[in-house]
């Protein structure tokens, strides 16, 4: 915790150029060569832990640095700029805050330290399923109570940094969904010791994607799992669920910001200093314009993950604010993407130049954690009181 004893001991600023000073340690090179083979950036993710970043969302009396939303944000916005890839342990922020709102005190007690130290990680989400995607109430995994333990079956996919988490929170049936009143009830949030299962009823496949992101499919059979590892009431998970989200789509906005930054300010520098015939490429309007208007709209959307922090910091509504965040910042990002790789030509295609990697990563949040159509049918129906649309 040397770098984040308290809210007071560093302003914004001190505290983005703590987190680009940890950065310089992990240049292009570093990201190029694990993007190559696919590795898990874990030194990164250790230093990380080892400066209290990753604990920055749990409280003081559990050994965190006790800050908000907003300090998230601005940690992760600066990861981004710096050219590195959070999404190694981004999730770690928002999970953890389920264990904190809903847990038990004996839970907190026993995992919060620990995940501050960085002793265990909590950084896998057992959510998506094959068969089911975003339509979480009809998920297929069931969780059977036995005794004193529940017998898993079932399949999760994109689930990400499993082989490099020590904890899963897992979303599963614990009542059939004909048994239920409501469809969003049923659904149980449990932890899982993934160091004691994987082997003995969990089977772990990775999944090999356009970037590197450590993401995998869950294949339970007859996992058991202690009931006391039950977070919260059973048959609530759904609603925990709905909790976590509207910090996983604030952060996610903020990391987007970070990639529209570098995207910006790299392609600033190429447009001033690559030179044909006889003139910088920056000259030219049809460079300008697109780099201007892109930078427009990311300042744009930096102000609305500034107001959605806001919100969420103050215990205020913020659903809206959240999504318009995670829609606009994931949109700029991409803009300035295409942008990028258009204004560097050709060299925007080599590795060399990282262009193409952080084109690639970027791409991701046009999909996940949620598709911008996704919330485009939320605003409809929630904001503006359109008829639900499925």
């Amino acid at each position: 915790m040397n770098n984040m004893n308290s809210p007071a001991a560093e302003s914004h600023e001190e505290l983005r150029s703590a987190v680009r000073e940890l950065c310089r340690d992990y240049p292009d090179k570093y990201w190029r060569e694990l993007d190559e083979k696919r590795e898990y950036p874990d030194a990164f993710v250790q230093a990380l832990t080892r400066a209290g970043y990753m604990a920055t969302l749990i409280p003081e009396e559990y050994g965190g640095a006790g800050l908000g939303i907003t300090e998230a944000s601005a940690i992760l916005e600066e990861i981004h700029r710096s050219g590195a890839n959070a999404a190694a342990c981004h999730a770690q922020m928002y999970i953890m805050g389920t264990l904190l709102r809903h847990g038990s005190e004996a839970h907190k007690r026993q995992y919060l330290p620990k995940i501050a130290d960085g002793s265990i990680r909590l950084q896998a989400f057992g959510v998506s399923e094959p068969n089911t995607g975003t339509d979480t109430t009809q998920l297929k995994t069931i969780a059977v109570r036995n005794g004193d333990r529940y017998l898993i079956n079932g399949q999760k996919i994109w689930i990400s940094r499993a082989e490099h988490s020590d904890l899963m929170l897992l979303v599963a049936r614990t009542t059939p969904a004909d048994q239920v009143k409501k469809h969003t009830e049923g659904l149980s949030t449990i932890l899982v010791d993934l160091r004691k299962s994987v082997g003995h009823g969990l089977k772990i496949r990775p999944i090999r994607t356009m970037m590197n992101h450590a993401t995998t499919e869950l294949f339970f059979d007859n996992l058991e799992v202690p009931v006391e590892n039950l977070v919260g009431e059973e048959g609530q998970g759904f609603r925990y669920l709905l909790d976590s989200l509207n910090a996983e789509r604030i952060l996610i906005a903020s990391e987007c910001i970070g990639d529209a930054r570098w995207f910006l300010e790299r392609t600033c520098r190429y447009a001033n200093e690559r030179v044909v015939f006889a003139r910088p490429i920056g000259k030219n309007q049809g460079i300008q314009f697109p780099i201007a208007r892109g930078y427009a709209n990311m300042e744009a959307a930096r102000l609305m993950v500034a107001r959605a922090a806001s919100l969420y910091d103050a215990g205020k509504p913020c659903g809206p604010e959240a999504n318009m965040a995670k829609l606009l910042a994931a949109d700029v990002s991409w803009e300035l993407a295409n942008v990028a790789v258009q204004t560097y030509g050709g060299f925007g295609f080599a590795e060399e130049y990282d262009i193409e990697r952080k084109f690639r990563e970027t791409r991701l949040y046009q999909v996940a954690p949620i598709s911008t159509n996704l919330i485009l049918s939320y605003l409809a129906e929630h904001v503006l009181g359109l008829p639900r649309s499925y």
